[in-house]
């Protein structure tokens, strides 16, 4: 590849991250200010049939697309016409017919889980917004492929603050199950009006056979690699939704959505920027190595302070906050969830590299050997220890890092201790400060939050001070 090329991905992809990162701090702190407000008014068991239809829905959404997509974003070549218009034609028949089916079988699904009939038109509102969803695939397509995601992120933030504003106000007024019915139809409605102000694209149909052939080749294997992780996750819930009391269901929604902050602040538009990024570099092995480098540290620079700062201060939290206490006994959950979301952190932009580099089998089977034991040791471990047992399954299965390290150094000859041992060393001092401070101080709400601010603080400092250069060089790459 010409350095010119390079220079220009590295440039886009830099500055990609830091408008989506930005962008989606913002827009995550008013969604997780939003669940806080949530969680409050709308009791663990509404929470947890959200959650399940859900994932119900996510379930569905798998056999809408066939990879398709990703396929468009992978191409080496051009775009061309053929392209969009044969993937948006077969995106479509497939939505549909899922749609139709969904709608058809929507009692009975309500049925199988004893759902209300609030819990039926949240299904069926959560259908329809799929639908709308699906229309917005070919302009977002366009917007990745040009790394233009400070323009993707506008209609994001659009929707999210759709769905919150009416979910809050109308949970507050008491609607209960309904205050997320409308809030996904608003969300909806919003994000595709947004999308093709944003992103036109005429809408258009047509097939090429050649052309479904050679994007299938690489489509295919991702949504099967995609169909595997959501029998891991999604489909997990909906099992567990049937075994579970929906309160229970409610505390692992709730402990893993707050586990989960550092990756859904961080570590999604890093993925998102960097698919697309790797994927340009996939012929030039030194440029891609350094590109994987980067993405370890990074990830572990930003994503270990926060989680930390969780892991010590959500339990004064809870304890705190009015009308809180009701989540205790989703703590145990959430400690094990969190150190999940920080190994997540790492292997993701792992498999993600591979991914982008056309080893698709390769994440397969890492899939298939992720899942296969997710539900094993979940199966079991929830007969042992209850609905905590879903939360240790997946640190378990979360630990094989190591093995995913292995695999992406094949395509990569990169250094992954030498890309995160000064963040560790950082989040070590992080910690001890926290402990001490915990120990020894009042847990007023103005002191929690002096003390968490001290200890991000102090961790940036150390980390300033012991790699100054790597830190100056990152800054540097995000103001040329």
């Amino acid at each position: 590849m010409e350095d010119v090329e390079i220079a220009e991905i590295k440039k886009k992809s830099i500055k990609g991250i830091v408008a989506l990162t930005s962008r989606t701090f913002l827009l995550q702190i008013i969604a997780f200010g939003a669940t806080f407000l949530l969680t409050i008014f709308l009791s663990p068991q509404v929470f947890g049939i959200f959650y399940v239809v859900s994932a119900i829905i996510s379930f569905l959404g798998y056999f809408s697309d066939i990879g398709l997509a990703a396929a468009l974003i992978q191409k080496k070549e051009e775009l061309t016409h053929d392209d969009l218009t044969t993937t948006f034609t077969i995106q479509q028949v497939l939505v549909g017919a899922v749609v139709i089916i969904a709608f058809i079988f929507s009692e009975q699904i309500a049925h199988f889980y004893s759902l209300e009939i609030a819990g039926l038109w949240l299904l069926r509102a959560l259908i329809f917004s799929f639908f709308l969803s699906s229309l917005k695939t070919i302009p977002s397509v366009l917007l990745e492929r040009r790394l233009e995601f400070n323009k993707l992120i506008i209609p994001q933030i659009m929707e999210t603050l759709g769905f919150y504003v009416v979910a809050v106000l109308l949970a507050w007024k008491g609607f209960g199950i309904q205050a997320f019915t409308f809030g996904v139809i608003v969300q909806a409605i919003v994000g595709l009006v947004a999308m093709y102000i944003i992103s036109p694209w005429r809408i258009s149909f047509g097939y090429s056979g050649k052309v479904a052939h050679t994007l299938l080749r690489f489509g295919l294997p991702f949504q099967f690699n995609s169909f595997i992780a959501l029998l891991k996750d999604n489909l997990l819930i909906v099992f567990l939704g049937k075994i579970l009391p929906f309160a229970q269901i409610g505390y692992i929604g709730w402990a893993k959505k707050w586990a989960e902050v550092p990756l859904r602040l961080i570590m999604d538009s890093v993925i998102r920027v960097t698919f697309p990024a790797f994927s340009r570099l996939q012929e030039s092995k030194e440029q891609l190595t350094k590109a994987i480098e980067k993405t370890l540290f990074g990830m572990a620079f930003t994503i270990f302070p926060v989680s930390v700062a969780l892991l010590f201060f959500m339990r004064p939290l809870v304890a705190i906050v009015p009308k809180y206490t009701k989540w205790e006994p989703a703590l145990l959950s959430f400690y094990l969830l969190a150190f999940t979301s920080i190994l997540a952190s790492l292997s993701t932009p792992l498999t993600n590299a591979l991914n982008a580099v056309g080893k698709i089998k390769i994440t397969l089977a890492l899939m298939v050997f992720w899942t296969a034991l997710t539900w094993l040791f979940t199966i079991v471990f929830v007969h042992f220890f209850g609905f905590n047992g879903v939360a240790l399954a997946l640190l378990v299965v979360a630990s094989s890092l190591g093995l995913v390290v292995a695999l992406a150094k094949k395509i990569a000859p990169f250094h992954f201790i030498a890309s995160i041992k000064k963040p560790l060393v950082g989040i070590v001092f992080q910690s001890l400060w926290y402990w001490v401070a915990l120990t020894f101080l009042p847990h007023t709400t103005v002191l929690l939050v002096v003390m968490a601010g001290v200890g991000v603080i102090l961790y940036g400092g150390i980390l300033w001070y012991i790699d100054r250069d790597r830190i100056n060089g990152l800054i540097g790459n995000i103001f040329k």
